[in-house]
């Protein structure tokens, strides 16, 4: 239920990643033996919730969210930097996870930029997301492991776009309709992190969770939840401004915010003054 409100509160545009995450949460904390641990791939362009949404997700495991120390972020252009060095990060993310399993069997780990990730690194995590009872006398069955990537996101900007073209309301889009598209398509992308990854091969992610491009009424949703976290009084022709200040596309029809929410704040802070 907080989850629940959380998402519905705070998250904008993504009927079809709450969805998702709900029931793939719901189901995974009300299952007193899962078989494997909770994995999720979280697809779409910047701005769309990603990072947004694994941080509600987080703080629903571990209140202190990404300050708890069960609470583990990698950032591929951080942590994985050089494409030389991918045995050592195999090993070293293999050592990192076992130690923190063993310290809390509910680990969360979210590795983003996906997309900016040398091929073959993540597969070193295989074992751990695999159905095995335990790994080296470690169960890995109650953590929950989040990918973060853009790989997909055109392919899923499309099928938003297909669909608004042929009249059809964005929330009859069903993840049925991008998930088959979203696997093949990561799993065959050099750029995905993913490329022909065992990970896929195994099917051991659960759900591939796509992000919709935002439109110009879910923006104005962030400009108002911003100035209501900062204190303000919600002043629609401010979130207006806002708004306008975006880039949309395609060119012509200019549907789809191009950087999703991510400048609202930076924005809003020009604005501040009025």
């Amino acid at each position: 239920a907080a989850l629940k409100a959380q998402l519905d509160n705070r998250l904008f545009g993504q009927h079809l990643a709450k969805d998702v995450v709900l029931k793939a949460v719901l189901g995974f904390s009300n299952n007193p033996s899962p078989k494997k641990p909770l994995m999720l791939s979280l697809h779409g362009w910047a701005g769309t919730g990603k990072n947004f949404l694994s941080q509600i997700l987080a703080e629903q495991v571990h209140p202190a969210g990404l300050r708890s120390k069960f609470v583990h972020l990698f950032l591929a252009t951080l942590h994985f930097p050089h494409h030389d060095q991918v045995k050592l990060y195999k090993e070293q993310l293999q050592n990192w996870i076992r130690g923190n399993v063993s310290a809390c069997p509910s680990s969360v780990f979210i590795f983003d930029e996906m997309d900016k990730m040398h091929p073959g690194v993540i597969d070193a995590i295989k074992p751990f997301l695999d159905y095995y009872e335990e790994v080296d006398g470690v169960s890995y069955r109650k953590a929950i492991f989040i990918f973060l990537s853009n790989a997909g996101g055109d392919l899923i900007n499309k099928a938003a776009f297909d669909f608004w073209s042929s009249g059809k309301r964005r929330e009859d889009i069903q993840l049925k309709d991008l998930e088959p598209l979203l696997s093949v398509g990561v799993f065959n992308n050099k750029n995905s992190g993913l490329w022909h990854s065992s990970i896929i091969d195994r099917n051991l992610i659960d759900y591939f969770v796509p992000f919709l491009p935002l439109e110009q009424r879910h923006v104005k949703m962030c400009v108002r939840a911003e100035m209501t976290a900062r204190g303000y009084v919600v002043d629609e022709e401010i979130v207006q401004a806002v708004a306008d200040e975006m880039t949309y596309f395609p060119k012509e029809q200019k549907i789809y915010s191009d950087k999703g929410c991510k400048t609202v704040q930076a924005k809003l802070d020009i604005h501040e003054d009025l």
